[in-house]
């Protein structure tokens, strides 16, 4: 579904990525994984067409996404959840969700989504009134990854979901990845909570100072001895 060859990427002066070569199958729950600056976050700037590249191509279903505009890329299906949540916290939840459902195919489904949404998150169903920066710091989280889902992607890009929320609600926010998962969303996971990424993860990326330094499947990443020195503290 996506391919990746040979990606470079610069911010001014300063080189982020290097020949990062990458690939997500359909159906696939992909993650990368790195430490803070390795460059995760950029690699779905790029896929979303946030920024450019230097060289390098980035296919999705065939197509070269280097040369599209970002919303053409929404359109195509490929929906990225960013680092931070950034909802509309002055709209309620129900206002920030149809936000998320603005391209035509979107808002053709838009009840359906909703439903989608609201029997992942029963939670947001019970607050579809409230103002959304009023919500908790977990309750936010599950907003984002609803309102992405209202724009029914073929390919969701998550960065960072369990950044800064509470031990109990990470495991809950990863055991919903999975079930949208299941229920036929392809997922590209950039995450620094390893173990609980490479528990979901059917395949891996390890990444260090731009470049990929390591690929395998989840469970053998989770036994590997460099992911257990540099990630697990084991």
């Amino acid at each position: 579904m996506l391919k990746i060859h040979q990606l470079n990427f610069s911010y001014d002066d300063l080189k982020v990525l290097w020949d990062v070569d990458l690939e997500v199958q359909e159906g696939e729950i992909v993650t990368v994984l790195g430490s803070n600056g390795a460059g995760k976050s950029t690699i779905l700037k790029n896929i979303s067409r946030l920024v450019t590249p230097d060289s390098g191509t980035i296919l999705f279903a065939g197509r070269d996404l280097t040369r599209m505009e970002p919303h053409a890329v929404v359109e195509m299906g490929v929906v990225q959840v960013p680092e931070g949540r950034r909802i509309f916290p002055e709209m309620t939840v129900l206002e920030n969700l149809r936000m998320g459902s603005y391209t035509k195919s979107a808002k053709r489904d838009r009840r359906d989504a909703l439903e989608r949404a609201f029997s992942l998150f029963p939670r947001l169903r019970e607050r579809e009134k409230q103002l959304g920066g009023t919500m908790s710091g977990g309750e936010q989280q599950m907003l984002a990854i609803a309102r992405g889902l209202m724009a029914n992607p073929r390919l969701l890009l998550l960065d960072e979901p369990s950044l800064g929320l509470a031990p109990l609600l990470v495991k809950d926010i990863f055991d919903i990845i999975r079930e949208i998962n299941r229920q036929g969303v392809t997922i590209l996971l950039v995450e620094q909570n390893v173990y609980q990424s490479l528990r979901i993860a059917h395949r891996g990326y390890v990444l260090e100072t731009g470049r990929v330094v390591l690929t395998g499947r989840g469970d053998d990443l989770l036994k590997n001895e460099h992911v257990k020195k540099a990630f697990l503290g084991m």
